[in-house]
């Protein structure tokens, strides 16, 4: 089964598609960037694909307004990039440069409510996991919706792809189409209701 972090048993997608009108960048302040047709890609249901025009972020649960986010609302928030790895818990790993949006300026326009901790996304094709408010926080955590200085291709995620620096990849969720804030520090998404950590920290232990 594929997983929309980097768990699997099936063979690898590394389709890059890229747009013809863009050009991937392969090289960032020295640092050398893995080509998207070389970056491994799983997903629970294969490759998911989202109209661009009709595609909303529903923001919800302890926030003081639900919102829904257009895609040309969140390309319009100040970019943030940075270069990042992504190591996946069965070994590999690639680095590329990300550009998206702080978590934390979504949850600001919905306004988190008192006593929320936790962070839930929710991907089309039913893939969920957590994250702790704090860790997104203080970590600075976008999803991106570039990857290389191109659109992030619909293999790849489109139109969203958490960044979870220093998480291993199954909290990395791609095709993002929700986010819930909750009290629930215990939640457990696809991957950890099956055993993996949920702490998910490179390096660290990989089952609960």
């Amino acid at each position: 089964m594929l997983v929309a972090g980097c768990i699997s048993n099936t063979p690898q997608e590394t389709e890059s598609g890229v747009q013809d009108n863009e050009t991937e960048t392969l090289e960032n302040d020295g640092v050398e960037l893995t080509p998207i047709e070389e970056q491994r890609n799983n997903g629970i249901k294969g490759s998911q694909y989202i109209d661009r025009d009709t595609y909303t972020l529903k923001i919800s649960g302890m926030v003081n307004e639900t919102e829904n986010i257009s895609y040309e609302q969140l390309t319009s928030y100040p970019a943030v990039s940075r270069v990042v790895p992504l190591d996946c818990v069965e070994g590999w790993r690639f680095t590329a440069l990300w550009t998206g949006v702080p978590v934390e300026i979504l949850l600001e326009e919905a306004g988190v409510s008192a006593g929320a901790n936790t962070v839930i996304f929710y991907s089309k094709d039913g893939y969920s996991t957590s994250l702790s408010l704090d860790y997104l926080i203080d970590n600075n955590i976008i999803v991106a919706y570039k990857l290389n200085n191109v659109t992030l291709p619909q293999e790849r995620g489109f139109p969203l792809q958490l960044v979870a620096e220093g998480k291993y990849g199954y909290k990395w969720a791609k095709w993002i189409t929700a986010i819930e804030v909750t009290d629930n520090d215990s939640y457990e998404g696809f991957w950890e209701s099956r055993g993996y950590n949920n702490n998910a920290d490179v390096d660290g232990p990989r089952f609960q």
